[in-house]
């Protein structure tokens, strides 16, 4: 071990990917931490990042990026990418991942793919399928041999969804699967437990493992075997790390974790975590990733000093970086849509942006989207997103758009899925007027404030051009919006209604939690309906009921974090 005192480090401040990054697997290449995390109804599938100090984190936006990678055509919300694993292997990044198709009813059709690629920024091979036996599946390489280790999935009644655990012989020259499973022997008592990474330090074996379920008593736990399919061993110390003891910590869900060495020999941890909206609350954010120092103890036991998650730690040395505070203060982020293709931090939702219904190029320096499928659709939504990163944040977008009936709707979204969402749009209304208002659906139940609309003067002649915008303050939300340019608007991007800056309130004030995962999941008699996995997004959506694609044009969006004590910052 190094003196880590001696040498300049970033300050790392937990979550280190805030907003929707659940189910972190992380790996150490050539001096570069990549991190890959779940996805699910998202595209593109498989979200990566990479970082030289654990600090500073590069957006590489998706691995995922076409069809033939990935087709999420009628993925169920909370379907699609659950947990992916990224390894290093033979020169070439390996890329784990499930397309979950169902989970309800007992059932949870699960086929494992596996992409290659020389570098993490692709291109990646065609998909291979292993098999669909379970999710959570990694690989693990041990020298010249690699194992498939996954949860064993058992929809029979009585059975408890879980056989276990099993590992796999896998060939890295053929990408095939060589033999047949093998049942991995737990601990006692083991019980139901999922994400299961496999590590091999000295002459011991390293299970580590996601328990407790997904919710506020989620853990990491060791477990270790000098063979590779047990019988295993717990380590008597408890956890890895969890919150399920400490309902007032800020980060609480800890769990879902993996293990990488760097190349001075220190070790790390990358876990979930989520930041609840009161004690044990809805988590409108979604599950985020932390990051934690591991040390060894002397009878070989991998450790998190307090077995907690905590809120900043020290990042890694780099030659000739200076230590820096990679988190503090507000920020904003602008996109004038002048490329080519969406940057890496939107998302679209169940299909990737093709040319058939996002461009920008049509329109130079603008977002068109050609109008979509209504919101209950699994099929053609357009809709396109960013994560909620924090607990204060805000989101503006300048739209002109023409709506030729009730049919055609445009604006910007507070979404989580297709039951829970939030939407200011511009819309035709009965008597041939343009109209903005506010619509919404908590858990399936719809509504449309008619009543407290805006009648937007000069738009039955042509395109309305508005700046729309929204606020989020913990539990509540708000909408707002402005007549004029863009070019033109001041830096308020916080409540409608400030002196002077034209913002004006629509609506009333919304409970921001109906975006939350626990608001989302649906049980009834202990059976799935369904989950929520996702965390909330805000974007820019259009939709166009009569099938035809009417377009709309976003001339810029604009995202806003605020902490509590920060004074407004310009862009």
């Amino acid at each position: 071990m190094q003196d880590h005192d001696a040498r300049p480090t970033a300050v790392i401040r937990n979550p280190a990917l805030p907003g929707f990054h659940p189910d972190p697997s992380m790996v150490y290449v050539d001096g570069e931490f990549v991190i890959a995390n779940s996805t699910f109804e998202w595209c593109p599938g498989v979200r990566l990042h990479r970082s030289r100090d654990l600090a500073h984190w590069e957006v590489l936006g998706g691995a995922l990026t076409e069809d033939r990678l990935l087709d999420l055509t009628g993925t169920p919300d909370s379907a699609g990418v659950w947990a992916p694993n990224l390894t290093y292997a033979d020169g070439r990044f390996h890329l784990l991942y499930s397309n979950i198709s169902t989970y309800a009813g007992g059932f949870t059709d699960c086929p494992n793919y596996l992409v290659t690629a020389a570098s993490i920024e692709g291109p990646w091979s065609g998909p291979v399928l292993l098999h669909a036996r379970g999710f959570d599946a990694s690989l693990f390489h041990d020298g010249e041999s690699s194992w498939l280790i996954n949860l064993v999935h058992d929809w029979r009644p009585g059975h408890g969804g879980s056989a276990g655990l099993e590992a796999t012989p896998f060939d890295r020259a053929t990408q095939r699967l060589t033999g047949e499973p093998e049942r991995i022997e737990l601990p006692p008592q083991a019980g139901w437990i999922e994400g299961p990474n496999l590590y091999r330090r000295g002459d011991w074996y390293y299970l580590v493992t996601a328990d407790g379920g997904t919710g506020y008593e989620h853990r990491v736990t060791v477990a270790r075997s000098r063979a590779l399919t047990g019988p295993y061993e717990r380590d008597t110390a408890g956890p890895l790390i969890t919150a399920m003891h400490d309902p007032d910590l800020p980060l609480q869900k800890a769990g879902h974790g993996s293990l990488v060495e760097a190349a001075d020999g220190e070790w790390y941890l990358a876990y979930l975590v989520a930041r609840p909206t009161g004690r044990h609350g809805p988590c409108v954010l979604g599950r985020e990733t932390a990051l934690a120092r591991v040390e060894w103890t002397a009878d070989g036991w991998p450790r998190v000093e307090g077995g907690r998650p905590e809120l900043t730690l020290r990042g890694v040395a780099v030659p000739g970086q200076q230590g820096t505070d990679a988190g503090a203060g507000d920020h904003v982020v602008v996109d004038g849509f002048d490329g080519v293709e969406l940057g890496g931090d939107w998302s679209t939702l169940r299909r990737h942006a093709t040319a058939d219904w996002v461009s920008l190029t049509e329109r130079p320096s603008h977002l068109r989207l050609r109008g979509g499928r209504s919101p209950r659709s699994l099929v053609g939504p357009s809709l396109v997103a960013r994560r909620v990163t924090a607990p204060r944040c805000s989101f503006e977008a300048v739209l002109e758009y023409r709506p030729l009936a009730f049919q055609h709707l445009a604006g910007i979204t507070a979404y989580y899925n297709t039951q829970n969402w939030y939407f200011l749009h511009v819309t035709r209304g009965d008597e041939g007027r343009t109209v903005l208002r506010v619509a919404g659906s908590d858990r399936g139940v719809l509504f449309s404030d008619e009543a407290g609309q805006y009648v937007i003067e000069g738009g039955d002649a042509g395109a309305a051009r508005l700046e729309l915008g929204l606020d989020i303050d913990g539990a509540r939300l708000r909408f707002r919006y402005r007549d004029g340019d863009a070019s033109e608007a001041t830096d308020a991007g916080s409540a409608a209604g400030a002196a002077g800056d034209g913002w004006r309130p629509i609506g009333g004030e919304y409970d921001a939690t109906v975006l939350s995962d626990e608001h989302a999941e649906d049980m009834v008699d202990g059976q799935i309906r369904s989950l929520g996995f996702t965390g909330a997004f805000l974007g820019l959506w259009a939709w166009d009921l009569n099938g035809h694609g009417h377009a709309a044009d976003f001339d810029e969006a604009r995202y806003r974090v605020r902490t509590e004590d920060a004074e407004t910052t310009a862009a």
